[in-house]
């Protein structure tokens, strides 16, 4: 008997073709995480320092948030995308390097935002760090 359902681990995914997305740079103290979205927030790529193979400290790196910016938009291209909108949020040395190479990589970037968040004194925050 010849079995004509296909597994359901076995369906490829279709490319899809997104001329405009969103840019998501988190830059931590730890890594830097570049998510590319489309404008309803369905993620389409993504890479970060870990991602691409560094380790530890140099996950922190700025050099290490501009390889996994080019790495996610490489991605992203591959898909269409030709304008995009950044959004930055962090603390983190890898912001603008992200950014820089986002925009040398051949993208058109309508936007900058830095969407940070503030507190407006909520919760009574944690002790100073202390070296």
């Amino acid at each position: 008997m010849a079995r004509t359902q296909k597994k359901s681990g076995s369906r490829r995914r279709e490319k899809r073709n997104v001329p405009f997305g969103h840019v998501h740079v988190h830059a931590s103290f730890n890594n830097t995480l570049v998510t590319v979205s489309d404008p309803d927030g369905n993620v389409f790529a993504w890479s970060s320092a870990g991602a691409r193979g560094f380790k530890g400290a140099k996950k922190g790196t700025a050099y290490a948030a501009q390889i996994a910016a080019e790495t996610a938009m490489r991605k992203a291209m591959d898909s269409g995308v030709r304008e995009v909108w950044v959004y930055s949020s962090g603390p983190g040395s890898g912001k603008e390097p992200a950014i820089r190479t986002i925009a040398n990589m051949g993208v058109r970037v309508k936007l900058i935002k830095d969407v940070t968040p503030v507190a407006h004194n909520g919760c009574r925050p944690r002790g100073r760090r202390r070296v």
